[in-house]
């Protein structure tokens, strides 16, 4: 009897699995179809990575958890940035550096704003906040990138801009 409920339960654990991979794979060759320069295996990737994007049954759900992840990776490079500014090791562009520190709470609050649009099905408000986040990265390597040839955070920024793209495709879909 155990090995029966067992067997059960991971029939549904597997079919669970295999909808949210067709989900995901399905929502992402939509927003890539619709969107040039939208990476398809970047947004699978990094849907599939995400716990919450893994139990999304629904496009809003894997809105919702990969706008917050977008978030949390925006404080994130924030974060960094605010390191390098302690380390006093790019003093040539502290202020263009710390323009991006203001940038990135700009983004968060714009992805916040963008997060409460979706929830409340305004997919074209949501969709220009993921746009003025979407800014974000390019402006502040804009700035930097002004003053030197070299920018100590080109790789985040390029990764901070593909997660913003990943809620914006699939929130594009929707309009």
């Amino acid at each position: 009897m155990k090995f029966l409920v067992s067997l059960v339960m991971f029939s549904l654990l597997l079919n669970c699995f295999t909808f949210a991979q067709t989900l995901i794979q399905d929502s992402c060759k939509k927003a890539a179809m619709k969107i040039p320069d939208f990476y398809y295996n970047f947004c699978v990737d990094s849907l599939t990575q995400d716990p919450q994007s893994k139990n999304a049954t629904t496009l809003k759900g894997l809105i919702l958890s990969s706008t917050k992840n977008a978030e949390a990776n925006a404080m994130k490079v924030k974060g960094i940035v605010e390191h390098i500014l302690k380390g006093k090791k790019y003093e040539s562009i502290e202020a263009e550096l710390r323009d991006c520190v203001e940038f990135y709470d700009d983004a968060n609050d714009s992805l916040n704003t963008a997060l409460a649009s979706v929830r409340s099905q305004d997919y074209k408000t949501a969709n220009e906040n993921f746009g003025i986040a979407l800014d974000v990265p390019r402006d502040c390597e804009d700035g930097i990138k002004e003053r030197t040839q070299h920018s100590p955070i080109t790789d985040e920024n390029n990764t901070l801009l593909q997660k913003i793209s990943v809620p914006c495709g699939l929130n594009y879909i929707l309009i």
